[in-house]
């Protein structure tokens, strides 16, 4: 038998290709092969995989059961077609949705030689940057004029995990050697003429239209008798808006200690500021210069 590709119309983006094979009668509805995928037409993955904040999602799955429809062409020839629309929606481990629901359609004139086919749809999303870890979902719906079919896949995410709050808070605040060491230090101690580095994560600001926020924060560094010896009140600006919510920031600091700085102990008052919620939280933390 000849076997033939071709391209059919989608209302997508979506990548919607049909290979050949025509269901000889109608059937209900059923949804088969969905799959999630690393890159497009990649290996199905298994479900222990774990995608990672940021990545894209690559998904396909095939359709039988659909009804095929019979009439006549501008010439007054018998022709079969079908057509079915899809939706497909992803939502995190608390059910909002990471992304806009996407759709599409199939639509083809249908040959004797298609007994057998089952028409595919594809498409990708995105996880969304900094998202939480935990178990989301991608679900699929399929519809034509002779009924409706679903289908679920549960898949795993490997991202950061910050314990959500009701009201503004730095979450894991950590002195560093370097900028981008990943291990803290316990008993922080810097030597003058150190760069001072320090992170934290903030969560708890409130968010204005289209999930935006808006939090500044700013450092003072006082000496051991509580005088101020430094400070910049607004030493960072973070604002950005997005479809799914962002829900904790990443903040970093940096201080110069001077070469002829005495050693001694010292406080890093660390402020932050949530413009949308009008919240303030603030938190002091000690460190040594040797």
């Amino acid at each position: 038998m000849l076997r033939w590709k071709r391209r059919v119309l989608a209302s997508s983006s979506a990548a919607l290709f049909l290979t050949a094979g025509l269901a000889a009668e109608p059937r209900k509805l059923e949804i088969e092969k969905f799959a999630l995928r690393q890159f497009e037409d990649g290996p199905a993955l298994p479900a222990s995989h774990e995608f990672l904040p940021g990545e894209t999602i690559f998904w396909s799955f095939r359709m039988r059961g659909y009804q095929v429809k019979k009439s006549e062409n501008d010439a007054g020839d018998e022709e079969s077609r079908m057509k079915l629309t899809w939706t497909l929606r992803a939502t995190d481990p608390k059910g909002v949705a990471i992304e806009k629901e996407r759709s599409g359609h199939v639509e083809a004139r249908l040959f004797e030689q298609d007994k057998d086919w089952t028409p595919r749809a594809a498409d990708s999303f995105m996880v969304p940057p900094l998202a939480p870890s935990g178990i989301y979902r991608a679900t699929v719906t399929v519809k034509d004029e002779s009924g409706e079919a679903a289908s679920q896949l549960d898949f795993k995410v490997r991202g950061d995990t910050v314990e959500p709050s009701e009201t503004l808070i730095g979450r894991s605040v950590r002195f560093l050697r370097n900028e981008n060491d990943q291990t803290p230090l316990h008993h922080p101690s810097y030597q003058p003429g150190d760069t001072l580095w320090i992170r934290f994560d903030i969560t708890g600001y409130k968010f204005g239209e289209k999930n935006r926020y808006e939090v500044e924060y700013g450092l003072a560094v006082l000496r051991a008798n509580g005088e101020t010896m430094f400070s910049q009140p607004v030493a960072a600006k973070e604002t950005s808006e997005s479809f799914y919510p962002q829900h904790y920031v990443p903040g970093v600091l940096s201080l110069g200690l001077n070469k002829d700085l005495p050693k001694g102990s010292y406080t890093m008052v660390i402020t932050m500021r949530d413009k949308i919620g009008n919240q303030t939280w603030e938190s002091r933390e000690q460190f040594q210069v040797e």
